[in-house]
């Protein structure tokens, strides 16, 4: 009987060895994907790679001179605040749906047959027909409603600052009756449950630049995906509905690989904006964002500031730099298989 036992507690005892063994093995592997990967965008004048996989960071590295207490831009990652922004004022019933006329609260556009069908949801799928603007120039609120259509609304894509603008503008004549700003709401409804601390928002005449404007470290932009991944939850409390929040990944006929303020991985096949230098939004516009992983999505900005969402992986994946090359193909390939594009 007592040889039974040690046999019995032998092989036992080597199973458990032998899954310490593999795990420590997944382990060094997943490290070791992490590290190409941050080793391709320290290349590429990276300054942050932070991996989260649950609820813990499994990697974190900074580069080139950076540090983990040191806010970057995010450039047109900021716009993604505002879709999330969208779907708590539905929640809070400031709106009542994403496909709500943007001249049901800016009542000059009733006057003017071209803008006054335009929805939010055109808004801020860049697919409205207003003229864009010029990526890195943000007008007034004021001079952003003032834009001009120049294609029928809901046909075609045009990436710029002006739509957040107007956006801007919609949602300062919303609040005004409780005398909230833009950014007091954003930061009461979204910010401060999440526990984002953003380090600067840039502002025009005291209204915060929607398209570009926020600084926060890599860390805090980070606890955004978190956010959004766990599909609007934060230490279980439910912030915003998940229904609301799943619009925001939703692609239009104009372009199926943006949403509303996120890129998605979808071939868009669609305009990329008006003819010009071929750029990133334009790639990814048609391609989308790399190889696999269709639920993936992103917040992204100049620079190659990139905030990505993977929710069938349970991860969120920050980096952010200071311009340099990019290829997101390449960087995803690293990350997840550990093998460098052909």
């Amino acid at each position: 009987m007592k040889a039974r036992l040690i046999v019995i507690l032998a092989i036992v005892s080597g199973l458990l060895g032998t899954n310490v063994v593999a795990q420590s093995a997944e382990a060094r592997s997943e490290q070791q994907r992490f590290k190409q990967a941050a080793d391709y965008s320290r290349e590429n004048r990276g300054l942050s790679v932070v991996v989260l996989k649950g609820d813990k960071i499994v990697f974190e590295e900074y580069q080139n001179g950076h540090s983990a207490e040191r806010p970057w831009i995010l450039a047109s990652g900021t716009k993604s605040f505002s879709g999330v922004m969208l779907a708590a004022a539905i929640e809070d019933k400031l709106i009542s749906g994403f496909d709500e006329k943007v001249s049901d609260t800016i009542v000059e556009w009733k006057a003017d047959r071209s803008k006054a069908a335009i929805t939010i949801r055109q808004l801020l799928s860049l697919t409205s027909g207003i003229n864009a603007g010029q990526i890195g120039r943000v007008p007034s609120y004021t001079d952003a409603i003032n834009e001009k259509v120049i294609a029928t609304p809901g046909t075609e894509f045009e990436y710029g600052p002006v739509p957040f603008q107007i956006f801007g503008e919609l949602m300062t004549r919303k609040l005004k009756s409780g005398n909230e700003t833009v950014y007091e709401y954003l930061d009461r409804r979204i910010l401060k449950p999440i526990g984002i601390n953003v380090a600067f928002w840039r502002n025009s005449n005291g209204q915060p630049l929607l398209p570009q404007g926020a600084s926060l470290t890599a860390r805090e932009w980070l606890k955004f995906g978190q956010f959004l991944r766990d599909h609007g939850k934060w230490n279980g409390k439910q912030l915003i509905a998940k229904k609301l929040l799943d619009e925001l990944v939703v692609g239009s006929k104009a372009n199926p690989a943006y949403g509303l303020t996120f890129w998605l991985n979808r071939d868009g096949k669609g305009p990329a904006g008006r003819p010009g230098r071929r750029n990133a939004v334009m790639e990814i516009s048609e391609n989308g964002i790399a190889s696999g992983l269709a639920d993936m999505y992103m917040a992204a900005g100049a620079g190659n500031q990139r905030l990505y969402i993977i929710p069938s992986m349970d991860m969120v994946v920050v980096r952010q730099a200071a311009f340099g090359e990019w290829d997101d193909r390449e960087f995803i390939s690293r990350l997840i298989s550990g093998k460098k594009l052909p």
